[in-house]
């Protein structure tokens, strides 16, 4: 029998293997190849809400703070209110058994929050480095001062222009048959309802800063509604004056209107 016909070269089993080799390789594609990120950057949406997030927790040591200055402070409470008293030239009345001991604790409350203002301040501006990659440590550093600055401005102002114009402005009223009987409580709650909105309002170069960089808001479209603003303005020194007369309206619309423009200049600087 002949076997030769069934008989494969020697060499076939190499070129088969070397066939198959050839066979595996993965043709060269002339296209570039990109890598594809399944996880996208977080917009200023998410961003914003993990630095929510991070304040929720900033919350319990500014509790904190406000609790231990809270009875720190309380020796000098009736100190305070003497000079809060000084403004109006009036007695205070207490109405009801427990009225002056709690206007001396809600006296206390609010100078314990107005001390932990830079603290209060620091906790709120510290993260936004860890959030937001356009602010650094030197910039941060530079709002928490100026914040801290403007809100005791604010306050200084309207302790000693708005307020006691305002007081007596009301108490001009007063006649030979209408005596004033003021309540002790609400005297200072009238009291730091003014001091804590001047201190914020003060605030709103900062703002606004802060908003040009987290949300990309022009500084210069936003110069173009100066009317709008002025306006605005106008009616929040209306509703924050304690009077009606036009003269302390002014004593308040006009430092806004400064600010307005300082944080038109801050949003150009800092953009």
């Amino acid at each position: 029998m002949d076997f030769h016909n069934n008989q494969r070269p020697r060499n076939a089993p190499r070129d088969i293997a070397q066939g198959r080799v050839k066979m595996m390789r993965p043709e060269k594609s002339s296209r570039p190849v990109h890598m594809v990120n399944s996880f996208p950057p977080p917009d200023n949406r998410q961003q914003f809400l993990r630095y929510l997030e991070h304040m929720r927790r900033d919350l319990i040591h500014i509790g904190i703070a406000i609790v231990i200055a809270f009875i720190g402070i309380y020796p000098v409470s009736l100190s305070a209110l003497r000079y809060l008293k000084s403004l109006i030239h009036a007695d205070l009345a207490a109405f009801g058994i427990p009225e002056a001991f709690f206007a001396i604790l809600t006296l206390d409350l609010g100078i314990a929050v107005f001390i932990c203002i830079p603290f209060i301040s620091c906790k709120i501006l510290a993260p936004l480095p860890q959030h937001f990659s356009s602010f650094s440590n030197r910039a941060i550093f530079a709002f928490w001062l100026t914040s801290t600055a403007l809100f005791y401005g604010g306050v200084l102002f309207c302790l000693t222009v708005t307020l006691p114009f305002g007081i007596q402005f009301l108490l001009s009223f007063e006649a030979s048959y209408v005596k004033p009987l003021i309540s002790v409580s609400k005297y200072i709650s009238f009291c730091f309802l003014f001091l804590f909105g001047f201190g914020l309002i003060f605030q709103m170069p900062v703002v606004m800063v802060l908003l040009g960089r987290l949300f990309s808001i022009d500084a210069k479209q936003l110069a173009k509604h100066r009317r709008q603003a002025v306006l605005i303005l106008t009616i929040v020194a209306a509703v924050l004056t304690p009077t009606p007369d036009a003269l302390n309206m002014m004593l308040m619309a006009v430092p806004l209107y400064l600010l307005f423009e300082i944080g038109l200049l801050g949003m150009r600087f800092f953009r």
